[in-house]
């Protein structure tokens, strides 16, 4: 029998270790990696070539949409992408980005291992209330923000970065390009979005989803983000 291959990735270690005892628990089937978050996957991923990468969508330093772009252009894995939002507009986005499933958290112990298993086969599995999604999705374009469509791969990485507080010097270090290329992305996106400081940007990218609400949001209503240095 041959071993089906998979790698986890959530910044929560409960829940990686919770999504590997279901998926374990079948015969033949084996979780190769685990990653806390998206640069970590994708890493993982290209190192470890699992059959199939199960992302959280909302990880740190590189969401799950962005983590499953680069991951399908690297290997030839299928991506499930887990997620809090009931939302169709982040069906959407998954499909987008080249994903081949979606499931709520709250529908992970009842429809993991068949959505695995639907992966495995070559098959899409997306949550049963979503399932109408995949019938209109390859006759039309679907539905996007103006303002996610006109950002590129780099700039998304950016926002999500900022986003998440850190600053310019920080986010150039981590994408690996000079200081001034991070303030020209940064300027750029700032135009593109019709936006004019760093809580402008946070705020957008809450509710893009890009990010997950910081906790500096939770305590402030007002949304003040991190100061720049």
């Amino acid at each position: 029998m041959n071993t089906f291959r998979i790698l986890v990735a959530d910044d929560h270690e409960v829940v990686r270790h919770g999504l590997r005892a279901l998926l374990e628990a079948q015969p033949g089937w084996t979780v190769c990696g685990e990653a806390a978050d998206g640069r970590e996957a994708v890493a993982k991923a290209i190192e470890l070539r699992p059959d199939i990468a199960v992302l959280d969508i909302g990880m740190p330093n590189l969401n799950g949409l962005e983590a499953t772009r680069q991951i399908v252009a690297a290997i030839p894995a299928k991506v499930l992408i887990l997620s809090l939002y009931e939302s169709e507009q982040m069906v959407r986005e998954v499909l987008e980005a080249g994903g081949s499933g979606y499931l709520l958290k709250s529908d992970a112990t009842k429809f993991l291992v068949k959505a695995a298993e639907a992966l495995k086969n070559g098959k899409t599995y997306f949550t049963p209330r979503f399932g109408h999604l995949l019938n209109d999705y390859g006759s039309r374009t679907a539905s996007r923000t103006i303002s996610l469509v006109s950002l590129t791969e780099r700039e998304r990485q950016v926002v999500q970065l900022l986003g998440e507080g850190k600053s310019t010097k920080e986010v150039a270090s981590m994408l690996n390009i000079a200081v001034k290329t991070a303030e020209t992305h940064r300027a750029h996106i700032m135009h593109k979005l019709d936006l004019h400081s760093i809580t402008d940007l946070v705020l957008y990218a809450v509710r893009n989803r890009i990010i997950q609400v910081p906790s500096a949001l939770q305590e402030n209503a007002v949304g003040l983000a991190p100061a720049e240095s």
